[in-house]
């Protein structure tokens, strides 16, 4: 194989985690598929990731067990002996990442340009991307997709819904009103809205003849998350927390007309099945890791808290360094989350 003129004929992504870097990464493999579809496709992903994306026609997924140790490594290697893969796009710069691809043989082992190869991520990649200004995490997957020939980087998905979740979802919904789904809760406390601003905007919308229904996780945190919204409402949201399978959450934000969530995976779930989203944000810049096709409806204090913290223009602040606090999101307010809840219901009229 003449690197990268050629189309290769075995490619293995490694990207392992998290959900929303997933569906990201997810645009980047499509489009892989639409220039090259006879090149064979190899993903080594994480065990929760994996159940998303079950069923995704031409992909070939190999679980990493994160949680077993050394054992997981030691499957891996296993798993894949005596296979050998034309390039390797390692898509992951977390060191757990780089130790799982010494398990994978390949020609090119295509990485992370020197700015953004941490945790010696340089070490283990013989091929980089091209550098790129302040992208979205999802414009350097699609770099990725750029060095094996693909020139139309346009994200386009087509997530995997089996028809049963699909219709599951569509049955928790009112065909006469228009819905609200709030994923709440992200994976860690300090990106979580309070839980006062949630109830005001279930309210809100309840007050313009929407439906609210609230979805996430299982854990004990979130349902709490879910019971202490709904008992401040004056409303009455749907609180499914805790209650859908990553497919039928899925489903979820696929029929919503509106989705509200911090950052966390449901909000590129939505962007990747068309659906509008209010993402909130103040410890990562929403330029970077933003809901990549509803930026512009971002309610964001990462701006004013990052230029405070680093004393310094936000024209010179360091592309992805994140604000630091535990109570940065209540600087979020009701009225900025409401604003652009009317903004993206008059645009959803005019079209």
């Amino acid at each position: 194989m003449n690197f990268p003129s050629e189309q290769p004929q075995s490619i293995c992504v490694l990207r392992l985690s998290a959900i929303g870097d997933v569906c990201n990464s997810v645009a980047a493999v499509q489009a892989i598929q639409r220039k090259w579809p006879d090149t064979t496709i190899t993903w080594v992903i994480g065990k929760v990731e994996a159940m998303l994306l079950e069923g995704m026609p031409g992909i070939e997924f190999v679980i990493f067990d994160k949680g077993a140790g050394l054992q997981g490594y030691k499957d891996l290697k296993a798993t894949l002996k005596g296979r050998k893969f034309d390039v390797l796009l390692q898509m992951q710069v977390a060191l757990r990442a780089s130790l799982a691809s010494l398990c994978i043989k390949a020609k090119f082992k295509v990485g992370f340009d020197k700015k953004r190869a941490k945790e010696a991520h340089w070490l283990f990649v013989n091929r980089r991307i091209a550098k790129q200004k302040e992208p979205h995490v999802l414009d350097g997957f699609m770099a990725f997709a750029q060095v094996v020939g693909v020139s139309d980087i346009n994200p386009v998905w087509d997530m995997p819904l089996p028809r049963a979740d699909d219709e599951w979802a569509k049955a928790r919904f009112n065909e006469k009103k228009r819905t609200l789904v709030i994923s709440p809760a992200a994976s860690k406390a300090e990106r979580n809205w309070n839980t006062e601003g949630y109830a005001a905007i279930c309210d809100h919308a309840a007050k313009r003849g929407w439906d609210v229904i609230l979805c996430g996780g299982p854990t004990a945190t979130e349902k709490e998350i879910g019971e202490n919204i709904t008992a401040l409402c004056d409303s009455t949201p749907k609180n499914m927390i805790g209650q859908t399978t990553l497919k039928q959450l899925l489903g979820m934000v696929k029929h919503a007309d509106i989705v509200l969530a911090p950052d966390t995976g449901p909000t590129h779930m939505a962007v990747a099945m068309g659906t509008h989203v209010i993402g909130l944000y103040a410890h990562s810049n929403p330029g970077r890791t933003g809901p990549y096709f509803s930026r512009e409806y971002v309610v964001s204090v990462y701006d004013h808290h990052i230029v405070s913290q680093q004393q310094r223009p936000l024209n010179i602040v360091k592309w992805g360094v994140r604000a630091k606090g535990e109570k940065l999101m209540n600087d979020i307010t009701i009225k900025a989350v409401r604003d652009k809840f009317e903004t993206i219901i008059i645009e959803q009229q005019l079209n």
